[in-house]
Protein backbone atom coordinates (compact mmCIF):
# COMPACT_ATOMS: atom_id res chain seq x y z
CA UNK A 1 0.00 0.00 0.00
CA UNK A 2 1.24 3.78 -0.90
CA UNK A 3 1.10 5.84 1.81
CA UNK A 4 1.78 9.64 2.75
CA UNK A 5 2.24 10.48 6.09
CA UNK A 6 2.22 14.46 6.97
CA UNK A 7 4.43 14.62 9.98
CA UNK A 8 7.86 13.69 11.16
CA UNK A 9 6.83 14.30 14.86
CA UNK A 10 6.73 11.13 17.97
CA UNK A 11 3.30 10.13 16.52
CA UNK A 12 4.67 10.34 12.68
CA UNK A 13 7.79 8.27 13.23
CA UNK A 14 6.08 5.63 15.53
CA UNK A 15 3.12 5.32 12.46
CA UNK A 16 6.26 5.65 9.78
CA UNK A 17 8.20 2.90 11.33
CA UNK A 18 5.59 0.28 12.01
CA UNK A 19 4.17 0.35 8.35
CA UNK A 20 7.28 0.28 6.63
CA UNK A 21 8.57 -2.34 8.78
CA UNK A 22 5.21 -4.34 6.33
CA UNK A 23 6.35 -3.39 2.99
CA UNK A 24 4.24 -0.48 2.67
CA UNK A 25 5.40 2.33 0.12
CA UNK A 26 6.40 4.98 2.59
CA UNK A 27 6.67 8.70 1.98
CA UNK A 28 7.06 11.51 4.90
CA UNK A 29 5.99 15.43 4.51
CA UNK A 30 7.53 17.76 6.92
CA UNK A 31 8.78 20.69 7.27
CA UNK A 32 11.87 19.78 9.15
CA UNK A 33 14.57 18.93 6.10
CA UNK A 34 17.14 17.47 9.24
CA UNK A 35 14.07 15.47 10.58
CA UNK A 36 13.37 13.67 7.74
CA UNK A 37 17.16 12.78 6.85
CA UNK A 38 17.42 11.36 10.22
CA UNK A 39 14.04 8.80 9.25
CA UNK A 40 15.63 8.03 5.85
CA UNK A 41 18.51 6.63 7.43
CA UNK A 42 16.66 4.81 10.07
CA UNK A 43 13.76 3.55 7.90
CA UNK A 44 13.20 2.68 4.14
CA UNK A 45 11.13 5.74 2.96
CA UNK A 46 11.41 8.48 1.41
CA UNK A 47 11.00 12.18 2.56
CA UNK A 48 10.00 15.39 0.90
CA UNK A 49 10.47 18.56 2.46
CA UNK A 50 7.61 21.26 2.71
CA UNK A 51 3.94 22.14 3.77
CA UNK A 52 1.41 19.43 3.44
CA UNK A 53 -0.96 21.91 2.03
CA UNK A 54 0.60 22.55 -1.15
CA UNK A 55 -0.66 20.71 -3.69
CA UNK A 56 3.06 21.00 -5.74
CA UNK A 57 4.22 18.93 -2.27
CA UNK A 58 1.98 16.53 -2.66
CA UNK A 59 2.18 15.51 -5.79
CA UNK A 60 6.19 15.41 -5.14
CA UNK A 61 5.16 12.61 -2.74
CA UNK A 62 2.97 10.76 -4.99
CA UNK A 63 -0.57 11.98 -3.76
CA UNK A 64 -1.85 11.31 -7.53
CA UNK A 65 -1.58 7.14 -6.82
CA UNK A 66 -1.40 7.38 -2.98
CA UNK A 67 -3.90 5.01 -1.44
CA UNK A 68 -3.81 6.66 2.23
CA UNK A 69 -2.95 9.99 3.81
CA UNK A 70 -2.13 9.89 7.39
CA UNK A 71 -2.16 13.84 8.51
CA UNK A 72 -0.51 13.39 12.00
CA UNK A 73 1.80 17.03 12.20
CA UNK A 74 1.68 19.19 15.45
CA UNK A 75 -1.42 21.50 14.17
CA UNK A 76 -5.13 20.91 13.80
CA UNK A 77 -6.01 23.45 10.64
CA UNK A 78 -2.81 21.40 8.75
CA UNK A 79 -4.26 18.70 8.83
CA UNK A 80 -7.67 19.06 8.12
CA UNK A 81 -6.86 20.78 5.45
CA UNK A 82 -4.63 18.76 4.08
CA UNK A 83 -7.27 16.28 4.32
CA UNK A 84 -9.27 18.35 1.76
CA UNK A 85 -6.66 18.89 -0.26
CA UNK A 86 -6.12 15.13 -0.62
CA UNK A 87 -9.65 14.48 -1.42
CA UNK A 88 -10.27 17.23 -3.62
CA UNK A 89 -7.16 17.43 -5.50
CA UNK A 90 -6.00 14.13 -5.82
CA UNK A 91 -8.74 11.80 -5.14
CA UNK A 92 -6.84 9.97 -2.27
CA UNK A 93 -9.25 7.10 -1.31
CA UNK A 94 -8.73 7.31 2.62
CA UNK A 95 -7.87 10.58 4.86
CA UNK A 96 -6.85 10.22 8.40
CA UNK A 97 -6.43 13.10 10.49
CA UNK A 98 -4.69 13.74 13.84
CA UNK A 99 -6.85 16.01 15.85
CA UNK A 100 -6.69 17.33 19.48
CA UNK A 101 -9.83 19.84 19.53
CA UNK A 102 -13.17 17.94 20.55
CA UNK A 103 -14.84 20.37 18.08
CA UNK A 104 -14.28 17.59 15.25
CA UNK A 105 -15.69 14.09 16.15
CA UNK A 106 -16.06 11.20 13.69
CA UNK A 107 -19.63 12.12 13.28
CA UNK A 108 -19.05 15.86 12.50
CA UNK A 109 -20.53 17.06 9.21
CA UNK A 110 -17.34 19.30 9.00
CA UNK A 111 -15.64 16.23 8.76
CA UNK A 112 -17.64 14.80 5.16
CA UNK A 113 -17.09 15.03 1.95
CA UNK A 114 -18.25 18.50 1.39
CA UNK A 115 -16.41 19.49 4.67
CA UNK A 116 -12.72 18.80 5.42
CA UNK A 117 -13.43 15.24 3.90
CA UNK A 118 -11.75 13.06 7.12
CA UNK A 119 -12.24 9.75 7.10
CA UNK A 120 -11.21 8.85 10.51
CA UNK A 121 -10.40 11.07 13.08
CA UNK A 122 -7.28 10.47 15.63
CA UNK A 123 -6.82 11.95 18.92
CA UNK A 124 -3.56 9.99 20.56
CA UNK A 125 -4.61 11.87 24.29
CA UNK A 126 -8.24 10.89 23.93
CA UNK A 127 -7.00 6.83 22.99
CA UNK A 128 -4.75 7.54 25.83
CA UNK A 129 -6.90 8.84 28.46
CA UNK A 130 -9.49 5.57 27.57
CA UNK A 131 -7.11 3.15 27.58
CA UNK A 132 -5.91 4.22 30.92
CA UNK A 133 -9.09 4.17 31.96
CA UNK A 134 -9.68 0.47 31.34
CA UNK A 135 -6.21 0.08 33.50
CA UNK A 136 -7.76 1.98 36.54
CA UNK A 137 -10.74 -0.36 36.11
CA UNK A 138 -8.88 -3.46 36.02
CA UNK A 139 -5.58 -2.36 38.46
CA UNK A 140 -4.16 -6.33 38.07
CA UNK A 141 -4.30 -6.49 33.96
CA UNK A 142 -1.07 -4.88 32.29
CA UNK A 143 -2.83 -4.13 29.12
CA UNK A 144 -6.96 -4.21 28.47
CA UNK A 145 -7.70 -4.69 24.29
CA UNK A 146 -10.98 -4.23 23.48
CA UNK A 147 -12.87 -6.10 20.14
CA UNK A 148 -16.55 -5.28 19.17
CA UNK A 149 -16.41 -2.18 21.26
CA UNK A 150 -15.83 -3.93 24.49
CA UNK A 151 -17.93 -7.13 23.73
CA UNK A 152 -14.78 -9.09 24.36
CA UNK A 153 -11.19 -8.12 25.41
CA UNK A 154 -7.45 -9.34 25.65
CA UNK A 155 -5.68 -8.57 28.70
CA UNK A 156 -2.22 -9.38 29.73
CA UNK A 157 -1.69 -10.23 33.64
CA UNK A 158 1.42 -10.58 35.35
CA UNK A 159 0.79 -14.29 37.24
CA UNK A 160 1.36 -14.56 40.78
CA UNK A 161 2.49 -17.73 43.25
CA UNK A 162 -0.37 -18.97 45.24
CA UNK A 163 -3.53 -18.01 41.88
CA UNK A 164 -5.26 -21.18 41.14
CA UNK A 165 -3.57 -21.35 37.75
CA UNK A 166 -0.18 -20.43 38.35
CA UNK A 167 1.99 -23.56 38.27
CA UNK A 168 -0.90 -25.48 36.94
CA UNK A 169 -0.77 -25.96 33.21
CA UNK A 170 -3.36 -25.17 30.47
CA UNK A 171 -5.01 -28.15 30.13
CA UNK A 172 -6.01 -27.88 33.87
CA UNK A 173 -7.82 -24.97 33.23
CA UNK A 174 -10.79 -25.86 33.78
CA UNK A 175 -10.35 -28.17 36.97
CA UNK A 176 -8.48 -25.39 38.66
CA UNK A 177 -10.99 -22.79 37.66
CA UNK A 178 -14.26 -24.04 37.47
CA UNK A 179 -16.21 -22.37 34.84
CA UNK A 180 -13.60 -20.28 33.52
CA UNK A 181 -14.32 -19.01 30.28
CA UNK A 182 -11.43 -17.71 28.59
CA UNK A 183 -8.84 -18.96 26.53
CA UNK A 184 -4.90 -18.29 27.18
CA UNK A 185 -3.06 -17.45 23.49
CA UNK A 186 0.22 -16.39 24.73
CA UNK A 187 2.89 -16.66 27.30
CA UNK A 188 6.01 -14.28 27.68
CA UNK A 189 8.58 -15.67 30.24
CA UNK A 190 11.30 -12.88 31.76
CA UNK A 191 14.28 -14.25 32.13
CA UNK A 192 17.61 -13.10 33.58
CA UNK A 193 19.94 -10.70 31.26
CA UNK A 194 18.11 -11.60 28.42
CA UNK A 195 14.55 -10.60 26.47
CA UNK A 196 11.87 -12.25 27.43
CA UNK A 197 10.68 -15.50 25.45
CA UNK A 198 7.96 -16.16 23.92
CA UNK A 199 6.08 -19.64 25.32
CA UNK A 200 3.98 -21.74 23.04
CA UNK A 201 0.83 -22.12 24.06
CA UNK A 202 -0.40 -25.65 24.14
CA UNK A 203 -2.20 -28.33 26.70
CA UNK A 204 1.09 -28.87 28.48
CA UNK A 205 2.79 -25.79 29.06
CA UNK A 206 3.36 -24.64 32.09
CA UNK A 207 1.90 -21.00 34.04
CA UNK A 208 5.38 -19.78 36.14
CA UNK A 209 5.20 -17.37 38.88
CA UNK A 210 6.49 -13.91 37.15
CA UNK A 211 5.09 -14.90 33.40
CA UNK A 212 3.12 -12.40 31.31
CA UNK A 213 -0.28 -14.09 30.42
CA UNK A 214 -2.67 -13.16 27.04
CA UNK A 215 -6.04 -14.18 28.15
CA UNK A 216 -8.98 -13.49 26.05
CA UNK A 217 -13.15 -13.82 27.03
CA UNK A 218 -15.96 -12.07 27.16
CA UNK A 219 -16.00 -8.57 29.28
CA UNK A 220 -18.03 -9.91 31.81
CA UNK A 221 -15.32 -12.70 32.96
CA UNK A 222 -12.75 -10.34 33.41
CA UNK A 223 -12.72 -10.54 37.17
CA UNK A 224 -12.43 -13.77 36.91
CA UNK A 225 -9.52 -14.04 34.49
CA UNK A 226 -7.36 -11.56 36.59
CA UNK A 227 -8.55 -14.03 39.98
CA UNK A 228 -7.21 -17.12 38.57
CA UNK A 229 -3.60 -15.64 37.40
CA UNK A 230 -3.30 -12.86 39.96
CA UNK A 231 -4.89 -13.06 43.15
CA UNK A 232 -5.92 -15.95 45.11
CA UNK A 233 -8.74 -14.89 47.19
CA UNK A 234 -11.41 -12.36 45.20
CA UNK A 235 -11.73 -11.32 49.05
CA UNK A 236 -8.20 -9.45 49.24
CA UNK A 237 -9.05 -7.81 45.68
CA UNK A 238 -8.65 -3.50 46.92
CA UNK A 239 -10.20 -1.75 43.87
CA UNK A 240 -8.12 1.54 43.27
CA UNK A 241 -9.54 4.67 45.07
CA UNK A 242 -6.57 6.93 46.14
CA UNK A 243 -5.11 8.20 42.16
CA UNK A 244 -2.52 10.99 42.46
CA UNK A 245 -1.61 11.94 38.81
CA UNK A 246 1.79 14.15 38.23
CA UNK A 247 1.99 16.53 35.27
CA UNK A 248 -1.52 18.74 34.27
CA UNK A 249 -1.42 19.00 30.38
CA UNK A 250 -3.63 17.95 27.52
CA UNK A 251 -3.49 13.97 29.14
CA UNK A 252 -3.43 14.71 32.72
CA UNK A 253 -6.42 17.03 32.17
CA UNK A 254 -8.39 14.78 30.13
CA UNK A 255 -7.52 11.98 32.08
CA UNK A 256 -9.22 13.97 35.61
CA UNK A 257 -11.96 14.75 33.88
CA UNK A 258 -12.54 11.36 32.23
CA UNK A 259 -12.16 9.64 35.94
CA UNK A 260 -14.56 12.36 37.55
CA UNK A 261 -17.19 11.34 35.11
CA UNK A 262 -17.76 7.93 35.51
CA UNK A 263 -19.10 8.53 38.74
CA UNK A 264 -16.94 6.59 40.74
CA UNK A 265 -15.89 7.53 44.19
CA UNK A 266 -12.43 8.59 43.25
CA UNK A 267 -10.13 10.41 45.52
CA UNK A 268 -7.77 12.42 42.72
CA UNK A 269 -4.67 14.68 43.58
CA UNK A 270 -3.07 16.15 40.63
CA UNK A 271 0.47 17.69 40.50
CA UNK A 272 1.36 20.82 38.13
CA UNK A 273 5.07 22.34 38.71
CA UNK A 274 3.73 25.70 36.59
CA UNK A 275 1.31 27.95 39.03
CA UNK A 276 -0.80 29.61 35.95
CA UNK A 277 -1.69 26.06 34.98
CA UNK A 278 -2.72 24.86 38.18
CA UNK A 279 -4.98 27.92 38.37
CA UNK A 280 -6.40 27.18 34.90
CA UNK A 281 -6.68 23.19 35.83
CA UNK A 282 -8.24 24.28 39.47
CA UNK A 283 -10.98 26.68 37.70
CA UNK A 284 -11.81 23.64 35.00
CA UNK A 285 -11.77 20.57 37.26
CA UNK A 286 -14.67 19.68 39.60
CA UNK A 287 -13.73 20.63 43.44
CA UNK A 288 -13.39 16.76 44.11
CA UNK A 289 -10.03 17.35 42.17
CA UNK A 290 -7.87 18.55 44.45
CA UNK A 291 -4.63 20.61 42.39
CA UNK A 292 -1.28 20.58 44.18
CA UNK A 293 1.10 23.15 42.49
CA UNK A 294 4.38 20.80 43.21
CA UNK A 295 6.73 18.47 41.44
CA UNK A 296 5.97 14.51 40.88
CA UNK A 297 9.80 14.38 41.49
CA UNK A 298 9.68 16.35 44.77
CA UNK A 299 10.35 13.36 47.88
CA UNK A 300 8.69 16.07 50.29
CA UNK A 301 5.74 16.98 48.96
CA UNK A 302 5.15 13.34 48.06
CA UNK A 303 5.26 11.80 51.42
CA UNK A 304 3.13 15.11 52.92
CA UNK A 305 0.59 14.14 50.57
CA UNK A 306 0.27 10.37 51.84
CA UNK A 307 2.00 8.54 48.35
CA UNK A 308 1.93 5.24 50.68
CA UNK A 309 -1.69 5.55 50.53
CA UNK A 310 -2.23 5.87 46.65
CA UNK A 311 -3.23 3.06 44.82
CA UNK A 312 -2.51 4.19 41.06
CA UNK A 313 0.44 6.75 40.61
CA UNK A 314 0.41 8.32 37.33
CA UNK A 315 3.35 10.33 35.71
CA UNK A 316 1.93 12.04 32.78
CA UNK A 317 4.17 14.92 31.94
CA UNK A 318 5.86 15.25 28.46
CA UNK A 319 9.54 14.66 29.95
CA UNK A 320 10.39 10.80 29.79
CA UNK A 321 12.92 11.19 32.22
CA UNK A 322 10.73 12.78 34.81
CA UNK A 323 8.35 10.06 34.29
CA UNK A 324 10.23 7.61 35.05
CA UNK A 325 12.09 9.13 38.08
CA UNK A 326 8.81 10.17 39.64
CA UNK A 327 7.17 6.55 39.20
CA UNK A 328 10.09 4.96 40.79
CA UNK A 329 10.43 7.49 43.42
CA UNK A 330 6.51 7.02 44.07
CA UNK A 331 6.96 3.34 43.95
CA UNK A 332 9.86 3.62 46.55
CA UNK A 333 8.11 5.46 49.00
CA UNK A 334 5.27 3.09 48.84
CA UNK A 335 2.61 3.59 45.99
CA UNK A 336 0.76 0.38 45.34
CA UNK A 337 1.15 0.29 41.13
CA UNK A 338 3.20 2.77 39.20
CA UNK A 339 2.57 3.99 35.35
CA UNK A 340 4.83 6.16 33.14
CA UNK A 341 4.06 7.86 30.07
CA UNK A 342 7.14 7.35 27.59
CA UNK A 343 7.20 8.38 24.27
CA UNK A 344 10.89 7.01 23.45
CA UNK A 345 10.59 3.21 22.53
CA UNK A 346 14.20 3.07 23.91
CA UNK A 347 13.25 4.05 27.30
CA UNK A 348 10.27 2.01 27.46
CA UNK A 349 11.97 -0.76 26.57
CA UNK A 350 14.27 -0.47 29.28
CA UNK A 351 11.58 0.42 31.87
CA UNK A 352 10.31 -3.22 30.90
CA UNK A 353 10.60 -5.67 33.86
CA UNK A 354 11.65 -2.75 36.66
CA UNK A 355 9.42 -0.91 39.57
CA UNK A 356 7.62 0.75 36.98
CA UNK A 357 4.32 -1.08 36.72
CA UNK A 358 3.44 -0.09 33.38
CA UNK A 359 5.61 1.86 30.70
CA UNK A 360 3.01 3.02 28.56
CA UNK A 361 3.87 4.68 24.88
CA UNK A 362 1.06 6.76 23.63
CA UNK A 363 2.05 6.33 19.81
CA UNK A 364 1.37 2.26 20.76
CA UNK A 365 -2.24 3.17 22.29
CA UNK A 366 -3.31 4.48 19.18
CA UNK A 367 -1.40 3.21 16.00
CA UNK A 368 -4.22 -0.18 16.34
CA UNK A 369 -6.67 2.34 15.25
CA UNK A 370 -4.88 3.36 11.91
CA UNK A 371 -3.70 -0.73 11.10
CA UNK A 372 -7.03 -1.40 10.77
CA UNK A 373 -7.06 0.67 7.67
CA UNK A 374 -4.24 -0.87 6.62
CA UNK A 375 -4.48 -4.56 6.84
CA UNK A 376 -5.77 -6.18 4.06
CA UNK A 377 -9.62 -8.31 4.38
CA UNK A 378 -12.52 -7.43 6.49
CA UNK A 379 -10.21 -6.54 9.91
CA UNK A 380 -12.32 -4.71 12.41
CA UNK A 381 -9.99 -4.02 15.43
CA UNK A 382 -6.01 -4.40 15.51
CA UNK A 383 -3.99 -3.50 19.01
CA UNK A 384 -0.10 -3.52 18.71
CA UNK A 385 1.20 -5.71 22.00
CA UNK A 386 4.70 -6.41 23.27
CA UNK A 387 5.96 -2.59 21.79
CA UNK A 388 4.79 -3.35 18.58
CA UNK A 389 6.65 -7.12 17.99
CA UNK A 390 3.17 -8.78 18.44
CA UNK A 391 -0.65 -8.07 17.34
CA UNK A 392 -4.13 -9.08 18.22
CA UNK A 393 -6.90 -8.85 15.81
CA UNK A 394 -10.66 -9.16 14.92
CA UNK A 395 -10.98 -9.82 11.27
CA UNK A 396 -14.46 -11.25 9.80
CA UNK A 397 -14.89 -14.46 7.79
CA UNK A 398 -17.29 -14.02 4.85
CA UNK A 399 -18.65 -16.04 1.65
CA UNK A 400 -19.24 -19.72 2.11
CA UNK A 401 -17.68 -22.91 2.07
CA UNK A 402 -16.68 -22.93 -1.39
CA UNK A 403 -15.04 -19.49 -0.90
CA UNK A 404 -13.16 -19.26 1.91
CA UNK A 405 -10.46 -21.32 3.31
CA UNK A 406 -12.24 -20.67 6.83
CA UNK A 407 -16.04 -20.39 6.54
CA UNK A 408 -17.73 -23.84 7.48
CA UNK A 409 -14.26 -25.46 9.18
CA UNK A 410 -13.35 -26.09 12.47
CA UNK A 411 -10.67 -24.60 13.75
CA UNK A 412 -8.77 -27.81 14.55
CA UNK A 413 -8.81 -28.36 10.62
CA UNK A 414 -7.71 -24.39 9.80
CA UNK A 415 -4.18 -23.98 9.43
CA UNK A 416 -2.30 -20.82 11.40
CA UNK A 417 1.13 -19.91 10.99
CA UNK A 418 3.17 -20.98 13.87
CA UNK A 419 2.60 -19.55 17.44
CA UNK A 420 -0.83 -17.85 16.09
CA UNK A 421 -4.03 -18.32 18.05
CA UNK A 422 -7.48 -18.03 17.45
CA UNK A 423 -8.48 -16.91 20.72
CA UNK A 424 -13.09 -15.63 20.52
CA UNK A 425 -15.26 -15.78 17.89
CA UNK A 426 -18.12 -13.14 18.21
CA UNK A 427 -21.46 -14.41 16.40
CA UNK A 428 -24.52 -12.75 16.22
CA UNK A 429 -22.76 -8.65 15.45
CA UNK A 430 -24.89 -6.41 13.41
CA UNK A 431 -23.10 -5.64 10.02
CA UNK A 432 -21.60 -2.16 9.71
CA UNK A 433 -23.96 0.46 9.20
CA UNK A 434 -27.06 -2.06 9.84
CA UNK A 435 -27.57 -1.14 13.87
CA UNK A 436 -23.56 -1.21 14.78
CA UNK A 437 -22.53 0.96 17.70
CA UNK A 438 -20.41 3.40 17.30
CA UNK A 439 -16.77 3.42 19.07
CA UNK A 440 -16.64 4.68 22.59
CA UNK A 441 -20.76 3.42 23.24
CA UNK A 442 -21.78 0.78 25.42
CA UNK A 443 -21.37 -2.67 24.32
CA UNK A 444 -23.20 -4.15 22.07
CA UNK A 445 -26.23 -6.16 23.87
CA UNK A 446 -27.84 -9.52 22.63
CA UNK A 447 -28.39 -11.75 20.78
CA UNK A 448 -24.50 -11.12 20.08
CA UNK A 449 -22.38 -13.66 21.75
CA UNK A 450 -18.70 -14.83 22.52
CA UNK A 451 -17.53 -18.00 22.23
CA UNK A 452 -14.36 -19.60 23.05
CA UNK A 453 -12.06 -20.61 20.19
CA UNK A 454 -11.56 -24.47 20.33
CA UNK A 455 -10.75 -27.36 18.30
CA UNK A 456 -14.29 -28.45 17.19
CA UNK A 457 -15.23 -24.80 17.10
CA UNK A 458 -16.93 -24.50 13.19
CA UNK A 459 -16.97 -20.76 12.17
CA UNK A 460 -19.69 -19.80 10.04
CA UNK A 461 -20.45 -16.51 7.90
CA UNK A 462 -20.22 -12.72 9.41
CA UNK A 463 -18.16 -14.15 12.55
CA UNK A 464 -15.53 -11.94 13.25
CA UNK A 465 -12.76 -14.13 14.53
CA UNK A 466 -10.16 -12.72 17.24
CA UNK A 467 -6.76 -13.75 16.63
CA UNK A 468 -3.56 -13.64 18.36
CA UNK A 469 -0.20 -13.30 15.78
CA UNK A 470 3.11 -13.67 17.81
CA UNK A 471 5.31 -12.29 15.30
CA UNK A 472 4.17 -9.56 12.47
CA UNK A 473 5.81 -10.96 9.86
CA UNK A 474 2.94 -13.69 10.22
CA UNK A 475 -0.03 -11.39 9.15
CA UNK A 476 0.21 -11.47 5.60
CA UNK A 477 -0.58 -15.08 6.15
CA UNK A 478 -3.55 -14.84 8.46
CA UNK A 479 -5.08 -12.05 6.44
CA UNK A 480 -4.81 -14.03 2.96
CA UNK A 481 -6.55 -17.01 5.00
CA UNK A 482 -9.65 -14.94 5.39
CA UNK A 483 -9.39 -13.77 1.68
CA UNK A 484 -13.01 -14.60 -0.69
CA UNK A 485 -12.25 -16.05 -3.51
CA UNK A 486 -14.34 -17.42 -6.31
CA UNK A 487 -12.50 -20.63 -5.57
CA UNK A 488 -9.01 -21.05 -3.38
CA UNK A 489 -8.17 -24.77 -4.61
Amino acid sequence: MKIIILGAGRIGESVAGTLVSERNDITVIDTDAVRLRQLEERFELRGVVGSGIEPDVLTEAGARDADMLIACAAQDETNLVCCKVAHQVFGIPTRIARVRSNAFKDDSPLLGKEGFAVDRVICPEESLTRYIGKLVEYPEALQVREFANGLACLVSVRAVAGAPLVRHTIAELRECVPGADMRIVAIYRRLENEPDRFILCEGQTLIEPGDEVFVLSAREHLQSVLSALHRYDQADHRAVERIMIAGGGRVGLRLARQLVETGRNYQIKLLERDHARCVLLASELPTGVLVLHGDGTDEDLLEDEGIENIDLFLSLTSDDEDNIMASLLAKRLGAQRVLALINRRSYADLMHGTQIDIALSPAQTMLGELLAYVRRGDVQAVHSLRRGVAEALEIVARGDRKTSRVVGRRISDIQLPKGAQFGLVMRGLPEIGEGAVPAGEAPLPTPAQVIIARGDTVIESNDHVVIFVPRKRQLRDVEKLFRVSATFF
